[in-house]
């Protein structure tokens, strides 16, 4: 026990204590606040104790803990969901963040990450290998909540989901249990996990399928905001025509007034694509000629770079702390009338850092059955997340209204449902079930099974 005694908290009764090597803070311990601060700086929860641990078997006995006294649990891995589901008032946080070990077998190709690793970690481990696995777009993204809810990343078109990509997981169950959950062990729990996010125990560790991806051609490109309408159109028609190679998310953003971008751009509300071609760098040219040749982009930062560059570009805009506000839908065709109306709201950006991304999941993530994985927004072109970020607590109403007119404004253009991952936790009743769609009620009876008492339920949950 790392904790000095005074600061233990008293519910750590003495069965826990002496399972437990990890370490517990609680209120009065001086990384008290540290400690429960995630990455939404509009998340100001306390716990009555955050169980820090060290390996799986410090899990177990956190979550035995939880079972026998019926405290309100939470489960922290890499901290970085909006809703802030890894902090919770007054109950048990279950924090992974030091349980982030990564093991590479270059000869079978798979990866097996630790619940608290970090999409930069993954990278940094794999890349030397000429690996990746399809995870994300921001380094600083926890891998098993992203994988949990479906994971969809820059190479999403060619290789998928993360969960496509998932072999296996060891999970703690609510009785304290540790089981592996795969294709042929517990199959049912292995197909819920993949998009079922935490609602069936604790993910511990994760296999993963890696895949022969090393360098890639992307980078942004961006044009001005008053050619939005007619910049939608081109990605869409671009995107719907392209080889799985190609990937790009649509983006409204405010130019940072820093390099790499130009001082004639700082500042200005433009509207661009982040791309990712993972084919042959040879026939990059080839590929992004089309982009090149509309408009043509004020901006052009297509190059070849290494996978994790590509990752982690964007991670010094998005530091620990910011005010999040989000909102997602899924999305099918877009419509005349869906781009007039992003791009009205795309022009009313309301802070520098505030954004709207437009990932497509169609490729290789759209051949993969609907029911074969919890995941169910298969028949889906795209899926949509509108962002208000600032740093200042001043503005979250701003973000917070501006976020909610766009996305209302778009739900008519919707087709029901959200990547879960981009649910804030004030959706609408009936929200999380159309996100799921026909997977639910299978859903509902792996959850009967495997946490019939509700354990698991400070998530996007889904009740047994």
């Amino acid at each position: 026990m790392t904790a000095p005694t005074e600061m233990v908290p008293a519910l750590a009764d003495d069965e826990f204590v002496g399972a437990f090597r990890g370490e517990l803070i609680g209120p009065y311990h001086p990384a008290y606040d540290e400690a429960r601060a995630v990455y939404n700086g509009m998340i100001d929860r306390r716990p009555a104790m955050i169980a820090r641990c060290r390996d799986a078997a410090d899990v177990m006995a956190a979550v035995r803990l939880a079972g026998r006294t019926g405290m309100p649990t939470a489960v922290r891995g890499g901290g970085h969901n909006a809703g802030g589901l890894g902090v919770v008032d007054d109950g048990l946080v279950i924090d992974l963040s030091e349980m982030r070990g990564i093991r590479v077998d270059p000869d079978r190709r798979t990866v097996r990450a630790e619940g608290g690793a970090l999409l930069g970690d993954l990278d940094h481990a794999t890349h030397p290998f000429g690996l990746a696995v399809p995870c994300g777009v921001l380094s600083t993204t926890g891998v098993g909540g992203l994988t949990l809810g479906g994971g969809i990343g820059h190479l999403t078109r060619r290789h998928g989901l993360s969960v496509d990509n998932l072999l296996s997981v060891d999970i703690v169950l609510a009785d304290g249990r540790m089981v592996v959950a795969s294709e042929s062990r517990h199959p049912d729990l292995f197909w819920a996990v993949r998009g079922g996010g935490g609602n069936f125990g604790v993910v511990t560790s994760l296999e993963f399928r890696a895949q022969p991806v090393a360098t890639v051609v992307g980078g942004p490109t961006l044009w001005p905001m008053e050619m939005a309408a007619d910049a939608m159109r081109f990605f869409d028609e671009m995107i719907r025509g392209a080889p799985d190679d190609l990937n790009g998310f649509f983006v409204f953003l405010t130019v940072p007034p820093a390099p790499p971008f130009p001082p004639e751009l700082h500042m200005q509300k433009m509207c661009g694509v982040v791309w990712c071609w993972s084919g042959p760098a040879e026939s990059a040219d080839t590929v992004f000629a089309p982009v090149r040749a509309f408009g043509p982009p004020a901006l052009d930062g297509i190059a070849e770079m290494p996978l994790p560059v590509l990752q982690s570009a964007f991670d010094p805009l998005y530091p620990k702390g910011l005010q999040w506000y989000w909102k997602g839908d899924l999305m099918g065709d877009l419509s005349d009338e869906a781009i007039a109306a992003h791009a009205e709201h795309g022009a009313r950006l309301p802070t520098m850092l505030s954004s709207m991304h437009l990932y497509p999941i169609d490729g290789a993530a759209g051949r993969v059955a609907r029911d074969a994985t919890a995941f169910a927004g298969r028949e889906a072109r795209y899926s949509q997340v509108i962002v208000g970020v600032d740093p200042d607590p001043a503005n979250a109403d701003a973000i917070r209204t501006w976020t909610r007119d766009y996305y209302d404004a778009m739900r008519p253009h919707a087709l029901g449902g959200a990547y879960v991952n981009f649910l804030q936790g004030d959706e609408a009743p009936g929200e999380l079930e159309a996100s799921y769609g026909d997977n639910w009620d299978r859903l509902v009876e792996i959850k009967r099974r495997y946490d019939p008492d509700n354990l698991f339920r400070h998530n996007r949950n889904i009740a047994p």
